[in-house]
């Protein structure tokens, strides 16, 4: 059998026997893998705290100290026989065979209910700043073939029916399984029977989560797979919290041009554990769009920021995301809640060609506020009494990851677009503003919190906020 988890030569022995229509451009797409693994790598060093890296980091990724500018051989260097070399070297050949599979340019134009997930599925590269942003460790490459959507499968789910007194949740008591997960799930619990499968559904951005291809709810479902910086389950509080939390952000939001996809029913499986993150699944509203509307995920957007036809003109472009993105974030932060609100958790509506409102989904990053808004019911990490924390959580996702990535992919000047965002933010102020502008911009260190005893554990490092004054 194929071991799983395979680094870039594996991946080419496998490819072989498996599409070998893939194999050339593999081979061609690698050093571009390589070398774009590497920045992220080399950003890393240069910016977070990172052990065994000293202060002077000028020598280190250097070419000519032997790693011939592969990443893996360099994070072997500095890390030796860890488990994120593994995972290093799995994203640099997942990354090669996303791109080697990639699919034509996205058409935000396109309508219908399986639009957004083809949409989705034309985002090749992953995580901008993350090294691992092609991780699929536990995976073999027939199975990244067969579930990743980068390279455009659609699937089934399985249903598994779980004894009544088993079960944790709304909803009756049958399981959603990822069809990567069913198995290993009915191999160690015989007990969940199987109830058949779902319609055709089509993986999105996070792979886990999927969209019917003839329409309907998603499906969050748990799949043991890290995948950048987690094992991709679905925990307890986050069954608890999901219809809590939507009904929250809604009513905070119902004045504001951000819409919640509201998690309308979860649960998980009751096991030796207690309820099992292993053993769980969210269902989720999908986006409503008035005709002319199409929904875009901000990572796409960012990477492909002609989608919209203002893009020609990035400074209008800008200015008006700061009023139906940026500046809404900041006021539903205001009111208690911090949205996680990163290239995979948010999307863009278009309209017209133009920005219109936003879509925000996935609530298990979210920060809440216990001194400005009522916490009750609300359950794990998300509940917090620190203001930084807060603002932390936005200011890391929106600012630190998605508008440097859209205005580092726009052709216009990055500090002029960078003050047309001030402007349109204090055009429309919260009590935050001012903080989310001038303060050190957070950006979550994710190396060294995979190289931490406690990778879960937020880690911030900072940098100068290019909007202040």
């Amino acid at each position: 059998m194929p071991e799983p988890t395979a680094g870039p030569a594996q991946t080419r022995a496998e490819l072989a026997a498996l599409r070998p229509d893939l194999v050339a451009a593999y081979d061609a797409a690698l050093p571009g893998a390589r070398a774009a693994i590497m920045r992220r790598l080399r950003h890393a060093i240069a910016h977070e705290p990172l052990p065994g890296i000293p202060d002077d980091t000028s020598g280190i990724t250097d070419d000519g100290a032997g790693d011939g500018g592969d990443p893996v051989a360099l994070a072997e260097r500095l890390w030796p026989g860890t488990g994120f070399v593994t995972e290093l070297a799995n994203s640099v050949a997942n990354l090669a065979l996303a791109r080697a599979d990639a699919a034509p340019a996205p058409d935000a134009a396109q309508q219908g209910p399986d639009a957004l997930g083809r949409l989705e599925q034309s985002l090749v590269d992953g995580h901008p700043l993350h090294p691992c942003c092609r991780t699929r460790a536990g995976m073999t490459v027939a199975d990244v073939l067969a579930y990743a959507p980068e390279h455009r499968p659609v699937i089934r789910l399985r249903r598994l029916r779980v004894p009544a007194d088993r079960w944790y949740g709304a909803g009756p008591p049958v399981l959603y399984a990822h069809p990567w997960q069913a198995p290993r799930l009915q191999a160690q619990y015989p007990w969940l029977a199987s109830a058949g499968v779902t319609r055709p559904v089509r993986p999105l951005m996070s792979l886990r989560t999927v969209a019917p291809v003839s329409g309907g709810p998603h499906i969050k479902t748990a799949v043991d797979v890290q995948m950048t910086s987690a094992v991709r389950t679905v925990s307890p509080a986050a069954v608890h919290n999901g219809p809590i939390l939507s009904a929250m952000l809604q009513r905070i939001t119902a004045d504001l041009p951000i819409g919640i996809l509201a998690e309308t029913a979860a649960g998980a499986v009751i096991t030796e554990h207690g309820p099992d993150r292993r053993l769980a699944h969210l269902i989720r509203q999908a986006p409503r769009l008035a005709p002319g509307e199409t929904a875009v995920p901000l990572g796409v957007f960012a990477t492909s920021p002609a989608l919209i036809t203002s893009a020609g003109d990035p400074y209008p472009l800008i200015e008006r995301l700061g009023r139906v993105l940026f500046a809404p974030l900041a006021r539903v932060l205001e009111r208690g809640v911090a949205l996680e609100a990163h290239g995979q958790n948010t999307l863009l509506v278009i309209r017209d060609g133009q920005p219109h409102r936003v879509l925000y989904r996935d609530l298990g990053g979210v920060r809440v506020h216990t001194g400005r808004i009522d916490a009750t019911g609300i359950i794990g990490d998300l509940p917090t009494a620190d203001l930084h924390e807060l603002r932390a959580k936005l200011a890391a996702a929106a600012f630190g990851t998605v508008a440097t990535q859209l205005i580092g992919a726009l052709d216009a000047d990055p500090g002029t677009l960078w003050r047309t965002l001030a402007t349109a933010m204090r055009a429309d102020p919260s009590a935050d503003t001012e903080a989310l502008l001038t303060e050190p911009l957070p950006v979550k260190a994710t190396t060294a919190m995979r190289l931490a005893a406690d990778p879960l554990r937020d880690i911030w490092t900072y940098r100068q906020n290019p909007m202040a004054a």
